[in-house]
């Protein structure tokens, strides 16, 4: 029988161990211990990818809560602001009819009839009194609606605190679910350190090879024949600003200036380019102009996988510039690498 080195027999040992710590971190049914080799790396690889995928997903529901959460904090500032005003100007309408009244006590409180016909000029003092009695009258009618309208913006803000509260909770519980993500990466990262430097390197390059042949046959079905090499200003200067964060890190909710995540990169370089386009990937999916990916055009967003959680930044000639994953930085890779789900034009 022929004898394992002890080496290879080592190396194999810590790619089983990886595999069967990642199936114990993971939710992702455990797969059956590979046989070493090419295989068991391919095993690897597909681990890795699945959960950096879920991690993925956590920071995009976590960055469209924390969005919804801030955009509700901005609506009900804007609402206690419109009360508080509301509140202003009721006191303002109460003193001046609290000046008329005094007016009217220090005259004597004479009816309208009696200052007419004492008056030196009746006509002159009849328009004075009636400009005076419709004006006390509008300015109660002004002060009834003004309460009414201040009774609306306290029931509006009420409920509005209500919705934040709640969306703040929701923000909350994603961030705990992307700290149990973040345990799980961390715990992917310690145990492929303990791969020896060929198997990371192999895995390295099993990772490169198959995101080309991705490439290839994407390329192969001449979905570029048609796709457009020209954009307006506004990609190039979107483009411009990506280009420059290229070797910056990927981080968790992060939109520059020195780290980013995927749709952080994308929404940071629009608005670069003078066009605010939504924070996640998912609602720049759901939200903006899409194109057929036969028809897109530098500048244009690529939407990846079948729930939108990875965008990037088409740069013509089918490559992209993307943050990646966590531990990646972002950089320019082949757009048919991943599963493509469809294309969107910011500045549609």
């Amino acid at each position: 029988m022929t004898q394992i080195p002890r080496a290879h027999a080592r190396r194999t040992a810590a790619v089983i161990a990886l595999l069967c710590a990642l199936a114990a971190t993971t939710q992702v049914p455990a797969l059956a211990a590979p046989a070493p080799g090419p295989t068991m790396l391919d095993g690897v690889r597909k681990r890795l990818d699945e959960l950096y995928h879920q991690a993925e997903v956590a920071t995009g529901k976590y960055n469209a809560a924390n969005e919804k959460a801030t955009a509700q904090q901005k609506m009900v500032d804007v609402l206690n602001g419109k009360v508080q005003a509301a509140g202003r100007r009721e006191a303002q309408i109460k003193e001046l009819l609290g000046a008329a009244a005094r007016a009217q006590y220090r005259s004597g409180g004479l009816p309208v009839e009696v200052q007419f016909a004492l008056a030196s000029d009746p006509e002159h003092a009849l328009d004075n009194a009636a400009l005076a009695q419709q004006e006390q009258q509008d300015t109660q009618e002004q002060l009834t609606a003004l309460e009414a309208t201040r009774q609306e913006l306290r029931t509006r803000t009420t409920q509005a605190t209500a919705e934040l509260k709640r969306l703040q909770e929701s923000r909350q519980a994603m961030d705990e679910n992307r700290d149990t993500i973040e345990k799980h990466i961390a715990t992917a990262r310690a145990l492929d350190s303990r791969l020896q430097k060929k198997e990371r390197q192999r895995l390295a390059a099993l990772e490169k090879q198959t995101a080309e042949e991705s490439q290839a046959k994407w390329v192969g079905t001449g979905i570029l024949d048609e796709a457009g090499t020209k954009g307006t200003a506004a990609d190039r200067k979107a483009i411009a600003y990506a280009e420059k964060q290229l070797g910056k890190p990927y981080v968790w909710g992060a939109e520059g200036p020195d780290s980013f995540d995927c749709s952080g990169l994308t929404s940071q370089a629009w608005l670069h380019a003078g066009v605010v386009i939504p924070r996640t990937s998912e609602e720049q999916w759901a939200r903006l102009t899409r194109v057929p990916v036969s028809q897109m055009r530098r500048g244009d967003l690529i939407i990846y996988f079948s729930d939108a959680s990875h965008v990037a930044l088409y740069i013509g000639d089918g490559k992209i510039i993307s943050a990646p994953r966590p531990g990646r930085w972002v950089y320019v890779s082949p757009a048919g690498s991943m599963e493509i789900l469809g294309v969107v034009r910011p500045d549609a």
